[in-house]
């Protein structure tokens, strides 16, 4: 679940933030959303899934300002060890990543995530 400051203020319509992490060595990454389930950033989320991201994870919840969140985490299968990305996948994944965002002006920072983040 990402950390919310705010549910009045969103990045782009329907989403009100998103991280792009990856568990150590830091080679396959996930998106993570935070959606405004009333107003779903849909165009985004089918442009994820024709990138051949799928939906692992859904769970609402209630922001402590009382505005409705939906936590999404997508993952992309790689045909690296254990389904990880390859080199030359991470970069294409990560390019049509960065490009879907910008086109809706979200700039975004990818991470790797630390052992416990990661494991926890």
């Amino acid at each position: 679940m990402l950390f919310l400051k705010s549910t009045t203020v969103t990045k782009a319509p329907g989403i009100y933030d998103v991280d792009i992490a990856a568990k150590p060595p830091g080679k396959t990454f996930g998106v993570f959303l935070a959606t405004d389930p009333d107003n779903p950033p849909t165009e985004v989320l089918n442009q994820l899934t024709a990138l051949g991201f799928k939906n692992t994870y859904s769970g609402p919840y209630t922001h402590k300002d009382r505005g409705k969140v939906l936590d999404l985490h997508f993952q992309k299968d790689g045909t690296d060890l254990f389904q990880g990305w390859k080199t030359e996948e991470m970069e294409a994944n990560m390019a049509a990543i960065t490009a879907l965002f910008n086109s809706v002006g979200i700039t975004i920072t990818p991470r790797v995530m630390s052992l416990a983040e990661a494991y926890a």
